[in-house]
């Protein structure tokens, strides 16, 4: 098995980290109202989770793995239940962030599409000028 440097992981890294501005998928708005619900019923379920760290359990009826995997599992819906009702305001905020973000990046993208269509017309202007006024 090969080990890689770090300047090699640091490289790939970075390369798998660069996107082709014209391959970014446009999501819509019933996508982007799925994630912000996500986000929201994670974020309770982890504002909730410390709330049960102090709780005792019965030893006859409770206790070990079993329990604190269900508890777990319980906390998650709660937090979903709690996202589900959008009574927090945070999926509100999370999706007008996310409808910002995909402005800017189209805007970005049109303006660097426009831009590159400016220096391939004027390389083309260059390379036709040059073209017209040599004789053979």
């Amino acid at each position: 098995m090969q080990m890689l440097t770090p300047e090699t992981a640091m490289n790939v890294l970075q390369q798998s980290q660069i996107k082709d501005p014209t391959a970014a998928k446009i999501v819509d708005k019933k996508d982007m109202r799925e994630v912000a619900r996500e986000f929201e019923a994670v974020f309770i379920s982890e504002m909730v989770k410390p709330m049960f760290e102090g709780i005792e359990t019965d030893e006859m009826f409770g206790g070990g793995k079993g329990e604190e995997i269900f508890r777990g599992m319980m906390i998650q819906e709660y937090g979903k239940t709690v996202a589900d009702r959008d009574t927090t305001g945070i999926q509100t905020q999370v999706m007008n962030k996310l409808i910002e973000m995909q402005s800017e990046m189209t805007a970005n993208n049109q303006s660097t599409a426009i831009q590159s269509k400016h220096i391939i017309d004027a390389e083309f202007t260059e390379t036709s000028g040059i073209n017209k006024g040599s004789t053979l």
